[in-house]
């Protein structure tokens, strides 16, 4: 063989060894049945910020097509991220024809122990429960109905462009908020390079924030994203540039199918 398309074999092998895992799309998962209610009012206010940490879901891409999760699915924030294709099913309150609608997961809903799991406190250890954003319930329900019979699945999230990050801390210390996930939207592993470091290890902060302590200031940065669902891993090169500074937002242009 040629020595020259010897190794250009072997670039592209190395390439697909590196990135192959992310290319397989996310399936999503079989129907359950869980319940749900909804908090907030018809503007979805309430539900800004939230335990994922991703502030004002408008301008983090998610709108008010949101649920927070009771601790059965939350999975202590690593289901941050992830989509959830439901529907109304077995109640009069349900719309003709039980449409289904998509939700984010942005928030938790805490246990309640105060109350009996079957009677206010829905988001109890071991209820599956969705506390949907009002406009969210509006979709598939009569919201008089405050709760609801449902059936869920988890389906591949679709997002424009690619992954999102938002800087907070300082020169020691960088915390990353991870938005705008495609696939299966969730994130168990990350790591962040900077132009002048090789590969630092992150530690998971909370909600869908990482977390570094290092001097990573006047280096573009660079970050290797392994998702919890999939542990497919893929690498958003050059993702913020070298005059990143806390408090700003940057896109990439990878993310998982």
């Amino acid at each position: 063989m040629d020595q020259n398309l010897y190794r250009k074999c072997l670039v592209i092998l190395s390439m697909m060894a590196m990135i192959g895992t992310s290319m397989a799309a996310y399936a999503g998962t079989p129907w359950r049945t869980a319940s749900a209610t909804f908090y907030g009012d018809e503007t979805g206010s309430a539900t800004m910020g939230g335990a994922c940490g991703y502030g004002n879901m408008w301008d983090s891409g998610y709108g008010v097509a949101t649920t927070a999760l009771s601790t059965a699915l939350f999975n202590d924030g690593y289901a941050c991220g992830q989509c959830f294709q439901i529907r109304c099913v077995s109640s009069p309150n349900c719309y003709y024809g039980s449409p289904a609608t998509v939700v984010t997961a942005t928030n938790i809903c805490p246990p309640n122990y105060g109350q009996a799991s079957n009677n206010g406190g829905w988001c109890n250890p071991p209820q599956v429960h969705f506390d949907l954003a009002k406009p969210a319930f509006m979709k598939i329900a009569n919201w008089k109905a405050g709760i609801i019979p449902l059936s869920y699945r988890r389906v591949a999230c679709k997002r424009i462009g690619g992954i999102r990050f938002k800087f907070e801390g300082n020169g020691y210390w960088l915390l990353v908020y991870v938005m705008n996930v495609g696939g299966p939207g969730d994130i168990k592993t990350m790591a962040v390079k900077g132009s002048r470091t090789g590969w630092i290890n992150m530690s998971h902060n909370w909600g869908a924030s990482y977390q570094a302590f290092s001097s990573l200031y006047g280096q573009s940065l660079s970050f290797r994203l392994t998702s919890y669902t999939t542990r497919q891993t893929i690498y958003a090169y050059n993702a913020a540039p070298a005059n990143w500074s806390p408090g700003k937002t940057y896109q990439s242009k990878a993310n998982f199918n």
